[in-house]
């Protein structure tokens, strides 16, 4: 940051608009639920055929399971882009901010390094102060 509040490097905002993006009912209305009185019961015998019941249940479960696990994937992965996406344009604007000094500092190395320090501290102070608060609050 001292290097570039020195040189007067400015920052331009070129991160593209999502503008194209339809708001609205995303999920429609699917209906209520069923009663519980008319789910059936899958009730049988403790010999061959409580077997092939359980052995076709459990097959089932699986492919369901493996399908929320699909879903369960799809949405980490959306969350991880999302928090990157913000960590950017906090950083960004961060950086931006800090440099928008840089009238005032360019080719001064003193007052450069002192804005520098100065920001420095109070974006990796507020971190900590999170950090600290969690760690007293936990």
């Amino acid at each position: 940051m001292t290097y570039g509040l020195y040189k007067g490097i400015e920052l331009r905002n070129d991160f593209p608009k999502f503008k194209k993006f339809k708001t609205g009912d995303i999920f429609s209305s699917t209906g209520e639920f069923p009663d519980w009185d008319d789910i059936p019961s899958i009730d049988t015998d403790d010999f061959i055929s409580g077997f092939i019941i359980s052995v076709l249940l459990w097959i089932g479960m699986t492919i369901i399971f493996f399908f929320l696990l699909i879903i369960l994937e799809a949405v980490f992965w959306i969350s991880i882009f999302i928090i990157l996406a913000m960590l950017y344009w906090i950083f960004f604007r961060a950086l931006k901010f800090v440099f928008s000094k840089f009238k005032e500092t360019k080719g001064k190395l003193g007052i450069s390094a002192l804005y520098s320090l100065n920001y420095t501290l109070l974006y990796l102070g507020w971190i900590f102060g999170i950090v600290y608060l969690t760690e007293i609050l936990r």
